[in-house]
């Protein structure tokens, strides 16, 4: 599971992201460092997803919970947070954004806990060089009647760990690197499950954060600084 995580500036990308950006005619660098950092993004907040827009490629904020059309209201969102990369084509809830509305999640990390309550330890789980991290998701659009606003939405897919999150929890989203970034939101829903299953192990490392980071009230970035055990 991701339940929560940062998106904050200064913006730090590899080489070959910015190669791969700059052919989607995206800046995502300038989305993120005019808004206001997030330190702690928690499910039903607003964030910024990559999706299709009337310009090409954009940057928007989204409702974090994916909330699919049918939908009686915005309250099954609490519980769509994540979708599992195994059931994601079929799952109800799930399945038609697959086929036709991925995304890009871009974050700077991500928080798991490890240990029991009330003990449990966060740590922050980060590219080891600071470089943006982009999950793959999944977006929707709901509306209680034809006459209200569209309410966008999205949920983080997640899958089996890598060696260095397998250490604190037993998922993580699913990143993709910068090559499979277009084909996620391009391609198939055949190619979307080809990407997902061909996503290399990323390279990250953690250490642990406040235990502050537990409350969505707490949004400083002193919740991204390490701490002493």
């Amino acid at each position: 599971m991701c339940g929560r995580y940062a998106t904050f500036g200064p913006v730090s990308l590899s080489r070959e992201a910015r190669e791969v950006l700059d052919q989607l005619e995206l800046d995502i660098m300038s989305e993120i460092h005019l808004r206001e950092d997030q330190f702690n993004i928690a499910p039903t907040q607003k964030a910024l997803v990559v999706a299709h827009g009337q310009r090409g490629y954009e940057a928007k904020a989204f409702r974090w919970g994916l909330v699919p059309s049918w939908s009686k209201d915005l309250k099954l969102g609490a519980k769509t947070i994540n979708a599992r990369a195994e059931t994601v084509a079929t799952k109800p809830s799930f399945r038609n954004a697959f086929k036709k509305r991925r995304c890009l999640v871009p974050a700077s990390g991500y928080f798991e806990w490890k240990g029991e309550s009330p003990n449990k330890q966060p740590y922050f789980i980060h590219d080891p060089a600071g470089h943006l991290l982009m999950f793959a998701g999944l977006w929707e659009g709901w509306r209680a009647s034809d006459a209200e606003d569209w309410t966008h939405t999205f949920t983080i897919i997640t899958g089996e760990p890598g060696r260095v999150s397998g250490d604190i929890h037993d998922r993580q989203p699913v990143i993709l690197p910068p090559d499979l970034w277009e084909v996620w939101m391009d391609g198939s829903p055949e190619d979307a499950g080809a990407t997902l299953a061909a996503a290399p192990e990323a390279d990250l490392v953690y250490y642990p954060v406040p235990k502050a980071v537990g409350s969505p009230k707490n949004k400083g970035p002193e919740l991204v600084r390490p701490v002493s055990l």
